[in-house]
């Protein structure tokens, strides 16, 4: 795998809907297989649902599939699994360790992102390579628990992070452009990618905007 400190500009995350073994585990490898054929160079295995034993085959898969192109594979989450499935980073929640916790597991040279929100302190946060901040756009994913923070926002959290910043949160082919005039280093999409009817035609638009604009 890569061993860039952050991941490119379009960051797919799985839809996390997986509870076990079966056809929705072997759909979501070929969905990532399809996405890859068609630009996608990203991955983030988001699977809360599914045990560790189910949640390693599935990411050394995926980290199969992705690593043919040179590509990045971050773990959500797990920072015990990490190392042991060949990803490129670790991506840490509000439930996961520390970021201080998390860099003691996966060690010096795996990178780790932080999701961060409105209200959080910007500051500098020891051991975090990257950070995601929204919901920039209305989302189910967050409906009810968090609500849209918009492109200033955004653009505000752009200039005072110390590291890259994704945007995230119900962005679309047409926000590209905004997102990474706001300062975003890139776009980390859930429903608009993996979790499309058409995760390789989804893939190419973003990737046309992104050539576009960057």
């Amino acid at each position: 795998m890569t061993s860039q400190a952050s991941p490119p500009p379009i960051y797919a995350l799985t839809p996390g809907r997986l509870t076990g073994d079966g056809p929705g585990l072997t759909s979501l490898v070929e969905d990532v297989r399809n996405a890859t054929r068609a630009g996608l160079r990203a991955v983030l295995v988001r699977e809360p649902g599914l045990t560790d034993r189910a949640f390693l085959g599935l990411t050394r898969a995926i980290v199969d599939i992705v690593g043919e192109v040179d590509g990045w594979v971050g773990v959500h989450d797990r920072p015990h699994l990490a190392r042991l499935t060949g990803a490129s980073g670790v991506h840490l929640g509000f439930r996961s360790l520390a970021p201080r916790d998390a860099r003691e597991v996966v060690g010096g040279d795996l990178a780790i992102g932080l999701s961060t929100h409105a209200d959080d302190d910007p500051a500098p946060i020891e051991g975090v390579d990257h950070v995601f901040f929204g919901p920039v756009r209305p989302t189910p994913s967050k409906e009810g628990i968090l609500d849209a923070v918009g492109l200033e926002a955004l653009h505000r959290r752009c200039e005072q992070s110390p590291v890259g910043v994704w945007a995230i949160g119900g962005l679309r082919p047409t926000d590209v452009r905004a997102c990474l005039d706001a300062g975003a280093r890139g776009l980390a999409v859930l429903g608009g990618l993996l979790g499309s009817p058409s995760p390789a035609e989804s893939t190419g638009a973003y990737l046309e905007e992104v050539s576009r604009w960057s």
